[in-house]
């Protein structure tokens, strides 16, 4: 599969233009709506039991989940070092293809570094804005890359291996896995778990019909109305990073009510969530839920810390609007990411 093309809708034609529609098989493909995190933590509450059944309930669901190839195509040669054996580093990539903002077919709205420690007591989930400011890699073909440019325009010339290697290169961390996202799924898995409680920071109006109205405080959002929350940025104080920000409040939101909303206790319920998200996953062709979902049985929002890469703000590039990383605090960032140390990860958190 070759993925969604990654390009925002506000960059100018420094990229190449989008390519042909893709057929139906791959559109079904790009419709991915939901990260492994959330699906691996409510199957292997799941599991928790013990039961023999919902260890071959967890295998059946895995078997409809999309596999793409995202390391084949990587030199292996230009790859950070794995430093520690037992912490793994998975990269989720979001997009919006149904965003009523995208005139241009697809593009990245989000760039997640996930990082689960060896003891995996904990989960760290820092973004990457898509307009950073980056070094990208010669693509496969030779055509485009071996230039700076927006992260985003990374999947655009040469899909998931050149992403991943964009990624590696600027942060040094090692990739362990990949899964790809859809945010306009998030309307079908919130309306499987009847809605939300999202604590909404500031008071807007989305600039989308018909035009909702969130006020600040903890709001109760069912599928359609946390969709559109997570996508505003306009009107925003901050912008993409408000956006950022958002989508992850909502992220934080369906974690909770998947795991304390009585769903383990419903078994209709649990089952309409769990088709609304497994069908709907792709992951790398390594990785395998029955294998990981054991590992993440402790895993809450509670020891979930979400965080964004440190920056020195937007600026112009020519005839671009950018993001700059600051380097002095995103390196230490990452190289506690690598060496799995979580009390320096957060030290030099943002």
């Amino acid at each position: 599969m070759a993925g969604p093309e990654l390009i925002d809708a506000d960059q100018t034609q420094t990229t190449p233009p989008a390519s042909d529609p893709p057929s139906p098989q791959k559109r079904k493909r790009r419709k991915l709506r939901l990260f492994l995190l959330i699906t691996g933590l409510v199957l292997v509450v799941l599991a928790g039991g013990g039961a023999l059944a919902a260890t071959l309930y967890v295998r059946g669901v895995e078997k409809s989940i999309d596999k793409v190839d995202a390391f084949t195509e990587v030199p292996t040669q230009q790859r950070p070092e794995k430093v520690v054996a037992d912490a793994m580093n998975i990269l989720l990539l979001g997009s919006d293809s149904r965003d009523p903002d995208n005139t241009e077919g697809s593009r990245s709205d989000t760039i997640i570094l996930l990082h689960l420690p060896a003891d995996r007591s904990s989960a760290q989930l820092i973004s990457i804005p898509r307009d950073t400011w980056v070094h990208v890699p010669k693509s496969k073909n030779g055509q485009h890359g071996n230039r700076d440019a927006k992260i985003n325009a990374s999947f655009a010339w040469g899909g998931l291996p050149l992403m991943v290697q964009s990624v590696e290169e600027f942060t040094k961390v090692r990739i362990d896995h990949v899964t790809l996202i859809d945010f306009a799924g998030f309307q079908e898995i919130v309306d499987a778990l009847d809605g939300i409680d999202v604590n909404v920071d500031q008071n807007f109006t989305s600039h989308h019909p018909p035009y909702r109205k969130f006020t600040k405080g903890t709001m109760h959002m069912d599928g359609t109305v946390a969709l559109d929350f997570a996508r505003q940025r306009k009107q925003l104080v901050d912008g993409d990073f408000g956006r950022i920000r958002h989508q992850q409040d909502v992220i934080r939101a369906i974690l909770d009510k998947a795991a304390s909303g009585g769903l383990l206790t419903n078994p209709g319920k649990l089952n309409s969530f769990l088709k609304a998200t497994a069908n709907a996953v792709a992951v790398d062709k390594t990785m395998s839920i029955v294998d990981l979902a054991p590992q993440l049985r402790h895993l809450r929002s509670g020891n979930l810390t979400f965080l964004t890469t440190p920056t020195k703000g937007t600026g112009m590039v020519g005839s671009e609007s950018v993001v700059f990383a600051d380097p002095a605090k995103a390196k230490p960032l990452y190289d506690a990411v690598r060496r799995d140390s979580v009390r320096d990860i957060l030290a030099n958190a943002k």
